[in-house]
């Protein structure tokens, strides 16, 4: 739970009040930079708290809740302590702030927020360790070519859709990264947004994303 603001050294205190009205007046500015000098302070928990309580109305906040989680590592930490390859840990840190934002809602305060993300992180490992040791139940080259371009397309398809119904701030960066490859860095130049804005919306693109094509039937 979050701290009273009369346990926390005064300067504190104030900053946090501070964010919290930068919040409440969807003012991103101010939050950001507020965000981002409590964060490395001993207020993580604090200020996580604080983003997942507006991010459950506010998409803008869900991105600075993801952005804190990536930039503090709290994500990579927990996926690190379950797995040895950093390839796998790349893979379920991403997926893990995926459900992160696709999932803020089921957040309800009686925990604190990493407790709430330690919890998401384990369920995504096992998901990763559960595809690495399943089979795959039928290759390409046991589909019929009609089949399998059928399927190409129809799949293409409906993610070409779920672009499409993504909002700029949202589509124009999944596109960059996952459609035509750009590195994080480079599309936070090209966007003139900071990385972690990028990859937070990247997170909350390809969880919109994944939630149109769970509703089209395409994924379980």
């Amino acid at each position: 739970m979050m701290r009273a603001k009369d346990d926390l050294p005064q300067d504190v205190s104030e900053s946090v009040e501070t964010l919290d009205q930068a919040l409440k007046g969807a003012n991103y500015i101010t939050a950001r930079k507020l965000t981002t000098e409590l964060t490395t302070s001993s207020e993580l928990d604090t200020v996580l708290e604080l983003l997942a309580r507006y991010a459950k109305s506010q998409p803008q906040a869900t991105e600075l809740l993801v952005e804190v989680l990536d930039a503090t590592g709290t994500v990579r930490r927990f996926a690190a302590g379950a797995l040895l390859d950093q390839t796998a840990v790349d893979d379920v840190s991403q997926d893990a702030l995926i459900s992160i934002a696709d999932s803020v809602d089921s957040y309800d305060g009686r925990s604190k927020v990493t407790t709430w993300v330690h919890t998401i992180v384990r369920r995504r490992v096992v998901d990763h360790l559960r595809r690495q040791r399943s089979t795959v139940p039928l290759e390409d080259h046991d589909m019929s070519p009609a089949a399998r371009m059928s399927s190409i397309i129809a799949t293409r398809a409906t993610v070409h859709e779920a672009l499409e119904a993504l909002p700029d701030l949202y589509k124009v960066p999944v596109v960059l990264r996952d459609i035509e490859g750009h590195a994080y860095a480079n599309i936070a130049e090209r966007l003139d947004r900071p990385e972690g804005t990028i990859k937070a919306q990247i997170a909350r693109g390809r969880a919109m994303v994944a939630a149109h094509l769970r509703d089209t039937g395409v994924t379980e």
